[in-house]
């Protein structure tokens, strides 16, 4: 199994990275996490860095997509959903629930681009096995319903892709790390960031954040790839 991380745009002021993550299963199955941000918003997304662009260059078309997760339905991880017309969408069912009630101004925002006629969603609750190597792990707080991801590769071991629930390396520390104006449960959020932490811990797992360009910086990033 190999999983490649996609830079999908930057978060302009802190030259942060906007990523998705592309994992490709021994037994040939393509999943896609998150879709990265929509040209055209805040989110700066240079030529080529839409993600069917990033996909193409690794030799992928949309179509060869089965699944894609979404950790979280915020606009910069939802910008390229239209483009899987063919593949399922999986998703906390609390996350999806709370998206369509419209109670969440930046979910309903960004609306257009994941609620699009035809895409097929899958709802889970908690924790989940998506195949084999590959879990959900629901790491609310951030929003509710958001999950992260534990890929379990042959080689470098366990990697987790906390996404936002731990989206750089200084909110690491469960009780001191900062809540960031986007994040909606302080309480949850803690609860999640230990969760994680702890999970890790038990993997030996690398932490993957979300939006850290300094730890972006030390990353294979694609074509490289870990496995």
């Amino acid at each position: 199994m190999r999983l490649y991380l996609l830079r999908l745009g930057t978060i302009p002021g802190l030259q942060a990275p906007v990523p998705g993550y592309l994992i490709r299963t021994d037994d040939g199955r393509t999943v896609l996490v998150d879709t990265g941000a929509a040209p055209g918003g805040p989110v700066e997304v240079e030529e080529g860095q839409d993600v069917v662009s990033a996909l193409a260059r690794l030799g992928v078309r949309p179509e060869d997509v089965d699944i894609v997760v979404c950790s979280h339905l915020d606009p910069d991880h939802v910008g390229g959903h239209a483009a899987f017309p063919g593949a399922e969408f999986v998703i906390q069912r609390a996350h999806h629930e709370l998206a369509r009630s419209g109670t969440v101004p930046r979910l309903a925002a960004g609306r257009p681009l994941w609620d699009v006629p035809g895409l097929r969603y899958r709802t889970v609750d908690g924790d989940t096995e998506l195949l084999p190597g590959i879990e959900l792990v629901a790491s609310g707080g951030h929003v509710p319903g958001h999950q992260s991801v534990l890929v379990r590769l042959e080689r470098t071991g366990a990697v987790l892709l906390a996404v936002d629930a731990i989206p750089m390396s200084a909110a690491l520390d469960p009780d001191d790390r900062p809540v960031f104006p986007f994040d909606l449960d302080e309480k949850e959020l803690r609860e999640s960031t230990r969760k994680l932490v702890e999970l890790a811990g038990a993997e030996n797992a690398l932490i993957v954040h979300g939006h850290d360009a300094q730890q972006w910086r030390t990353l294979r990033v694609a074509p490289e790839y870990y496995d």
